[in-house]
């Protein structure tokens, strides 16, 4: 367990090079004969569609996966990495974009579960104190991981990667959780990695970000490479052609005129924690209009999951005056009641909470619309069967209209990529066209192609009349398909402000938690800050 440079001596071998690395579950070749090669000392970018094999490559080349064909090759020499183990041991490290960390846990006990032989807390919390401050990474090995911030676990995941002494690091989507203030910082830490000799490899759909930091890309399509670049010549429009494979559609708000009238309002609603590891809300109040997108923009784990329970009425509260739906108190009413007066709703999780992975795709949308859909999914009359028929037929008109790509007519949902079920879940929430949709990280960790066909189906709900709230940690999205934003920081909610008028910097510093005297994010602080 050591940190520090590693050898940077000048050689024409790569790092770590693939040869043919080849992947096959059943009938889908996931990656077929990838060719790729990492130089010593460079931040490479592995970028693709959700589905073109991203994953499955670094799980390869971590230990996770074992390849069905093809080679590995450490600083010229074919290797064999059959676990993370291994992987470890070779040079190779990773953070994984779901952070696998133990909430009731201080810093140094996480470490200590992935380390390798029985190292002495007292070391290790040493150890990372000293590396996490060498790379600009502040950590207190003491403190307990359910009283950090995202950006604070994040850390914790690179300094344990660090702590092994890596000669490459796998970042897998490291922003998506940041303010822009710590993905700066974060950069400025890839920065002096590079300058040691270790090489990066980094996958982010963010493409202003690739271009930004990385030194060359590699571009998969299909499970196959399709072109390399070097990503400063580049632009995101030229990024994103090479992803998909033609031109991405551009959003756009043309017709959306003057709000409407209020269809969902929260006034003064404040709800205790769940759990000791959950977030209280706080005197939140909130309006939105027929015919606007409201985002509503933070750093995870500040409340967004308790704020789409209550919207949704997942969690309940006494007050039904709390929150009114078309003028209607429905605190104290369930999310079925609320779906009957048309209400739709996306949860951030698509795994067990948005679907069930198990299950087939119209299996699924009957759990999601067997109460509201009664007359079109049932046959004869309200205690009848399942009109197996008319379900296909509307999860057929889903696929299509959200070009959902899948292995079959009605596959399992969790054989889908991310991406692909992300966009049936909002669709068939959109098919329903509900007078209030509530969506929670519409697009997390989806490709360029399918976020712009997501977020310009919000916006054209938006047109049609509907109010649409966004949740959402990716401020590109923000600002690109926003009429007003709020930002939420532990469980108190900014007052909304034209989309128009809000910058970058005044985002950040909400979510960093700047607050007026009031308790709430305001400008005031901001300013004087």
């Amino acid at each position: 367990m050591s940190g520090g440079d590693v050898n940077t001596q000048t050689t024409e071998r790569p790092l770590l090079e693939t040869r043919g690395l080849t992947k096959v579950f059943g009938s889908l070749r996931a990656c077929d004969g990838i060719d790729l090669a990492i130089a010593h000392g460079e931040v490479h970018a592995l970028l693709g569609e959700n589905g073109a094999g991203k994953s499955t490559l670094v799980k390869m080349l971590f230990g996770v996966l074992d390849p069905s064909g093809g080679e590995i090759l450490w600083k010229g020499k074919p290797v064999r990495i059959s676990s993370p183990g291994e992987a470890r041991a070779t040079g190779v490290g990773m953070v994984f974009q779901h952070f696998s960390l133990f909430e009731a846990l201080t810093v140094a006990e996480n470490i200590a579960l992935a380390l390798d032989g029985n190292v002495p807390i007292e070391r290790i919390a040493e150890e990372a104190r000293r590396l996490s401050h060498e790379y600009g990474l502040p950590l207190d090995p003491f403190a307990h991981v359910a009283d950090l911030s995202v950006g604070e676990r994040q850390r914790i995941e690179i300094v344990r990667a660090l702590l092994q002494n890596p000669e490459l690091i796998i970042l897998d989507e490291p922003t998506s959780v940041l303010t822009p203030q710590e993905a700066d910082k974060l950069f400025e830490t890839l920065a002096k990695l590079k300058a040691e000799g270790r090489s990066v490899l980094y996958i982010s759909h963010r493409l202003e970000e690739v271009q930004r930091i990385c030194d060359r890309a590699t571009v998969l399509r299909h499970g196959k490479v399709t072109g390399a670049c070097d990503p400063r010549q580049e632009t995101p429009s030229s990024l994103a052609r090479m992803m998909v494979g033609g031109e991405v559609p551009q959003i756009s708000d043309a017709g959306l005129g003057e709000p409407g009238e209020v269809l969902i309002e929260i006034k003064k609603l404040s709800a205790p924690s769940r759990s000791p590891f959950a977030v209280a809300l706080r005197d939140i109040d909130l309006s939105v209009r027929a015919g606007e997108v409201l985002a509503i923009a933070g750093v995870a784990g500040n409340g967004q999951s308790e704020l789409f329970d209550v919207l949704s009425g997942e969690v309940r509260v006494d007050d039904p005056a709390a929150v009114t739906i078309q003028g209607r108190g429905v605190g104290h009413k369930g999310i079925t009641e609320r779906r009957l007066m048309s209400c739709g709703f996306v949860p951030e999780e698509r795994h067990g909470h948005a679907a069930v992975p198990n299950m087939p795709l119209t299996s699924n949308l009957i759990l999601s619309r067997h109460t509201s859909d009664r007359e079109t999914f049932l046959a004869g009359g309200p205690v009848g069967l399942i009109n197996t028929g008319a379900v296909a037929r509307v999860a057929k008109g889903i696929s299509e209209a959200m070009d959902v790509r899948k292995s079959g007519e009605d596959p399992a949902a969790g054989s889908l990529s991310g991406g692909n079920l992300q966009k049936f879940i909002v669709g068939r929430e959109l098919d329903r066209k509900p007078l209030v949709l509530v969506v929670n990280q519409p697009t997390w960790g989806v490709d360029a192609g399918a976020a712009s066909r997501i977020r310009q189906a919000l916006i054209d709900l938006a047109k049609s009349g509907s109010a649409v709230v966004v949740i959402s940690q990716d401020l590109d999205e923000v600002f690109e398909i926003a009429t007003r934003i709020a930002v939420i920081n532990e469980g108190r909610l900014s007052a909304p402000e034209p989309a128009k008028t809000m910058t970058r910097e005044r985002i950040g510093l909400l979510m960093g938690g700047f607050h007026d005297g009031t308790g709430q994010p305001g400008a005031e602080a901001i300013d004087a800050h």
